[in-house]
């Protein structure tokens, strides 16, 4: 069983975070700048398994996609065409840029920190990957 990768796809960066491998907790792992995510994911598909993909889908409140699905597309698009095999699931990323101001708040980082976009992104993507594997958790 391979990992669960997920992605907050931005203009500029793209937060990167991970599960363990016995798919129990969501890691923050990186934030790499967009023009080099597929080189990025080449070389850590090489190095770990990974079964599946999950990018936030930024909605708004109405339910309706945000704006930044423009970006998100031909992001989409292009991961299914460099990697056909691989699952790649969109899940709802509404708030997780909150979350994460707030994770970092309550972490007690210093005001600075909390500025860095990267962190952030980051720390959007866990939240993203956590609430994917909380959904699909069985009671």
């Amino acid at each position: 069983m391979g990992r669960i990768l997920a992605i907050d796809y931005g203009q500029k960066r793209v937060g990167i975070a991970v599960t363990d491998i016995l798919r129990i907790t969501a890691n923050g792992l990186t934030t790499v700048p967009v023009a080099q995510i597929f080189e990025f994911l080449t070389d850590y598909f090489t190095k770990e398994q990974v079964d599946t993909v999950v990018v936030g889908l930024p909605k708004q409140m109405n339910n309706q996609p945000s704006e930044s699905m423009r970006f998100i597309t031909p992001f989409v698009n292009g991961f299914k065409k460099r990697f056909p095999a691989m699952t790649i699931e969109m899940y709802d990323e509404r708030f997780t840029s909150v979350l994460a101001h707030k994770a970092m708040l309550d972490g007690g980082l210093k005001k600075k920190a909390r500025q860095d976009k990267s962190l952030v992104d980051q720390i959007s993507a866990t939240i993203i990957l956590q609430s994917y594997l909380e959904s699909k958790r069985q009671f």
